[in-house]
């Protein structure tokens, strides 16, 4: 291991044996902070009860589906954005004043729009992921050394083929840089989402633990998407890795 995992691995043992101390030693009371102990069992009794595993796959159903949706449709138009002025001088006022709004002040409307279905999950995500995903991504690109697009212009090239052979190709390492960071918020708006109108999936059982003020199945459900969350972020860094290995060069010579 490199000295940088042992660090990793330090910090999170110092806040483990934090959260030992102050709750075994009875410095807080368990109504606010559980236990490991009591997170653990909570957990084993949400395995027996079928309810854990159900509900880990119906959120990262909806939190996938949501990310797709949002990812599908920002694309192309931030990399339009980024690209052509017309554009941008289009998208950008509706961007900027939606990106702005709370995703939580538009539930009730999603229930009346889509009723209680998955679609108003995937909507609620969709409001929290696009818009700053937009803005992201014409960033990416117009970031994009002016150089680059001046050596297609004199081989030749399309606007077309500028923008897919050259702009989008050397976007590509930040745009997946925005994916990775969008798809942590859609985790963060995944409580959001299930808030309301839900009967299953990790948001919807920490609302509930938090009516009958069951702490630990709370800081469980927190837990769990956070681990969720950690997986999938590794899992992005390793396919950045792949996908541009000389990128992954020039931050470890920085």
């Amino acid at each position: 291991m490199t000295r940088n995992t042992w660090y990793s691995f330090l910090g999170v043992f110092l806040v483990l044996l934090a959260w030992v101390v102050v709750t075994y030693g009875k410095i807080i009371d368990p109504l606010f902070l559980p236990s490991p102990g009591d997170v653990l069992r909570a957990a084993s009794q949400e395995i027996r009860e079928g309810i854990l595993f159900s509900d880990i796959g119906v959120s990262f159903y909806r939190i996938l589906m949501g990310f797709l949706i949002s990812t599908a449709l920002a694309l192309p138009i931030g990399v339009m954005m980024g690209t052509s002025k017309a554009w941008q001088s289009f998208w950008e006022p509706l961007v900027g004043l939606v990106r702005y709004m709370p995703a939580v002040a538009f539930v009730p409307l999603s229930i009346l729009w889509f009723g209680t279905t998955d679609g108003q999950k995937f909507f609620i995500l969709f409001l929290g992921v696009f818009f700053q995903e937009v803005i992201m991504i014409a960033d990416n690109c117009k970031t994009v050394n002016r150089s680059l697009v001046e050596v297609g212009m004199t081989l030749g090239f399309s606007r077309l083929e500028i923008v897919r052979e050259i702009i989008l190709k050397a976007a590509m390492p930040g745009i997946m840089d925005t994916f990775r960071t969008t798809w942590g918020w859609a985790w963060t708006y995944l409580v959001v989402a299930e808030l309301v109108a839900a009967s299953e999936g990790l948001g919807f059982r920490i609302m509930q633990a938090q009516r009958y003020l069951e702490t630990d199945r709370i800081i469980l459900g927190i837990l769990v998407i956070g681990i969720l969350g950690l997986v999938t972020d590794l899992l992005f860094k390793l396919l950045y890795t792949r996908l541009f290995p000389w990128k992954e060069s020039e931050r470890i010579k920085g």
